[in-house]
Order: structure tokens, then sequence, then C-alpha cells
């Protein structure tokens, strides 16, 4: 106000001046005081000058008020775009990019899900709880947007319908195609529980071959070998596979050590003979202390005197993935024990070989010892055990016997590493016995496993011997 006041005196001074010596000249006797000398129009100039000054003041302190606020704006959009770049929040994945952290805006505004920015005038998406620009809604597989008016979901992420099925729908690791809806509308497969593979349910009946060794679906591409007995075998087993007796020897000799080491000497030499499932199948027929398992029997310690057909030269593969020229010999078993042989199926790798071998000793160690007869599921419970014994030792160690270079002379065959996928092999076989649902070999296994584990070999074997079960 130091303006306003100095010029309303200055102004009064001389306009009071003025007028007082104007006065003063034309009636010496009139007197009037100094403020009622101003005129109208003087009256008027005051007043426009104290309502402009008044304005320009109240505008001023607008001005001060506005920018305070404005600045305050500033400096809070300014605090929040610094926290939104330096926050180490999580980022949202968008298919195969990736957003920063949402930035909020005030409610009543329409934000895209996608890019996070306002949703001014035009056409925009309400899908998944959420609004969207028409750009902005995008598959999460193929990260284009989605113009269809169907789309699916999973895991509330969007996705085209031909993507989500390319992604999410099971395909047939036979057929390779994808797996069909039953009448329900629902994905029904079939599933290998140690593979872990998938299948259509109509190829258990469709002639698909499945390998007599690992017991899988292989994909129709896939190459088997068609041994002569009818069996198919795939590549994979038929790498490490024993197809003749002679070649099956440095292995018997291996599992004869094993027991050695367990205190369980075999005293007679069995014969040990692989042969073809018919041949194995006759033999069983004639064999009446035997216990034989479902769906096929793969090994058998005999005590009668028999004659049966053994492969004494391996097959060679010829057209077709046919063994061929494999021959075979008559056998003639005479008894002298209560053992007269352990017959194998050729043609299986040898892990599996040799878990049926240490299966079948068992039988011919309690013969030979004078075991009185046992039920069905302690015996076969007792030789599971051995067998799943034998091969965990295998797993361990990392070693089994080499076939092609040891000789049937050799009290110490030399070792091969496993390989990954004769191990994996291995814990396939492994994973039968511990997983048999039979109440015979399955629960006879698990009941010996579990007296074994408690009270050790040895004293199980004497409480077999005693009482002819297991210790509980």
């Amino acid at each position: 106000m130091g303006w306003l006041s100095k010029i309303f005196k200055g102004s009064g001074h001389k306009d009071s001046e003025e007028h007082f010596h104007a006065n003063y000249g034309g009636d010496s006797n009139y007197y009037a005081p100094a403020s009622s000398g101003w005129g109208e129009s003087q009256n008027e100039d005051m007043d426009r000058a104290i309502a402009l000054s008044l304005s320009e003041e109240s505008q001023k302190g607008k001005n001060v008020i506005d920018r305070d606020s404005q600045l305050k704006d500033d400096e809070q959009l300014a605090q929040a775009i610094q926290e939104s770049l330096n926050a180490e929040s999580p980022r949202y994945e968008y298919g195969n990019a990736y957003q920063p952290a949402p930035v909020y805006f005030p409610p009543g505004l329409r934000v895209c899900a996608g890019c996070y920015a306002e949703i001014g005038y035009g056409q925009y998406l309400n899908c998944l709880n959420a609004v969207w620009h028409p750009q902005c809604f995008r598959c999460h597989a193929c990260n284009l947007p989605i113009s269809d008016y169907e789309f699916s979901t999973s895991g509330n992420k969007p996705y085209h319908k031909s993507c989500h099925k390319e992604n999410h729908h099971p395909k047939c690791d036979v057929c390779k195609k994808f797996i069909p809806t039953n009448p329900a509308g629902l994905i029904e497969y079939r599933a290998h529980p140690f593979w872990v593979q998938k299948y259509c349910p109509y190829h258990e009946h469709d002639g698909t071959p499945r390998c007599c060794s690992c017991e899988r679906m292989e994909p129709r591409d896939t190459t088997y070998v068609a041994l002569n007995d009818g069996r198919k075998l795939c590549l994979e087993c038929l790498d490490s596979a024993i197809m003749d007796s002679n070649e099956c020897l440095p292995l018997y000799a291996d599992i004869q050590q094993f027991y050695e080491g367990l205190h369980m000497k075999v005293e007679q030499h069995v014969p040990l003979l692989l042969v073809e499932r018919q041949a194995l199948n006759e033999a069983r027929e004639g064999e009446k202390n035997g216990h034989y398992h479902v769906p096929e029997t793969r090994g058998l310690c005999l005590s009668e005197e028999q004659t049966i057909s053994t492969v004494s030269r391996r097959p060679r593969i010829g057209a077709g993935n046919r063994a061929m020229n494999m021959i075979t010999e008559p056998f003639k078993l005479r008894r002298h024990c209560e053992v007269t042989a352990i017959l194998i199926l050729y043609g299986l790798p040898r892990l599996l070989t040799g878990s049926i071998l240490a299966h079948e000793m068992m039988h011919a160690w309690l013969r030979l010892k004078g075991y009185p007869s046992l039920s069905q599921d302690v015996e076969e419970g007792i030789c599971q055990v051995l067998a799943h014994m034998w091969l965990d030792s295998k797993l361990k160690s990392g070693s089994v016997c080499n076939l092609a270079s040891a000789s049937s002379s050799s009290s110490a065959p030399k070792r091969d590493m496993i390989s990954q996928s004769e191990r994996t092999l291995g814990e396939f076989v492994k994973h039968q016995i511990e997983s048999d649902g039979s109440p015979v070999y399955g629960e006879g296994f698990r009941a010996g496993q579990w007296a074994v584990g408690k009270y050790g070999l040895q004293e199980t074997l004497n409480h077999i011997w005693r009482t002819g079960s297991f210790p509980h």
C-alpha cells in the first residue's frame, strides 16, 4: 500500500491547494476545510484508484496462492515419478515383454491393464476384471492382439484359443496328435506311472507295440526289434540286452559273488539257461513247485527233471529289424538235487536280467538249504528283497560286469560304468518291485523289506526257518 498512499498525498495536496486559492480569490469571507475542497471528478478518480489497488492486491495474493499450489502439485508428481523409477517392486510379465510397475491414477479414471496409461475417448475392452486398449489386449503366448470374439485363459492370462491349445492341451506321446476329449468334454488319457508318458486311450487296443522290457509305448516313428517269440524290444533296451546263455555267464558270476558277500554262498553249481518265451512257458507247466508272476513269467527255478530248448547262439538282426538265425538246442535236465536249472527269458537288458537272476538264485538257495515249504508271499517276498538289494548295490556302485570283455572262466569279470539311460532303466526295475500291487510279489516284498530293515537279513531268514513267516 506504499505506492497508493504516496499517490493519495501528492494528489490531495496539489488539488487542495489549487482549489483553496481559487476559492479564496472569489470570496475572502469563504472558508472551507481541505477535505471539502475535493470535487466530484476527484472523488471518482480516488475511488477508481482505491478499487484498482485492492483488485491488484487481491490478484497478487491469488497468484501467490495459485503458484504455491502449483509448486506443491509439481513436487508431488515429481516425487511419485521418482519413486516409481527407484522402487524395486516386481516387474509385471506380459508375454515375452515386461512392463514397469503401474502408475496410480486418481479414482474415476480408466487405466489400461496392458500399458497402464489412461484410456481416453474411443473404443476399449472390459475383460478379466480390467479395461484395455484394443491393441493392448494381447495373447500371453504369441504376444499378438486378441481380436477374436472368443479367447481362453490360463492363470488369469489371456490366450488365443489356438495358442492355448498348442501350449496347454496335452499331446499324445505315441501319435503326436492332440489327445481327444471324451463324450463329457474332458481330456482323457493314459499315463505310465514311471515314465510319465501320456497317450490316447485307444492305443492300448489298436495294436501299438509296447517294449517287453521297459513297457513304454514308443512313438509311431520309433524302430523296434521283433524277437522270435513275438516280443518287441526298443533300441534303448536292446543296447544292453543279453541275448544268449554264454553272454549271461559273467552276470551269473557277479550275482554269485554278491551272495557270497552276504554269507549265503550257493554251494551247488546250478545251470543257467536263457530261453525263449515258449520254452519258459512249457517249463513252467511242468514245474509243480514254482510260483509265477502275472502277466508274464521272466524267470524260473526248476527242481523237476525236464528237457528244454535253450538259446545257444544269439540271433542276428535281419531285414525288418527281425531277429534271425538264432540257434537253439535241447538240454536234458537231470535231478541230482532240489534244483535242476535257472531259466531266464532272453533279450532283456542286463540290469533287468540280473534282478531276475538274483530272484531265482534265492529260490535255489532256499531249496538247497532245506527250508521247509513256504507260503507264496513269504518265499516270493524274500526273493524280491534279494533282487532289490542286488539292483540297489549296482546302481549305487555305478558299475556292472562287462559282458563283452569278460570270459566265462573269469572269476572276477571286468566292470563297465552304467550309462545314464541304463541307470534310468535300473530305477524303473526298482520301481516295478517296490510298486507291485500283487498280494504275493508286492505285499510279500514290502513285508520282507520291512523285516530286513528292522531285524537284518540273517535274523529274518532264521525266523523264516523257524516259523515260515516274516518277523513282526
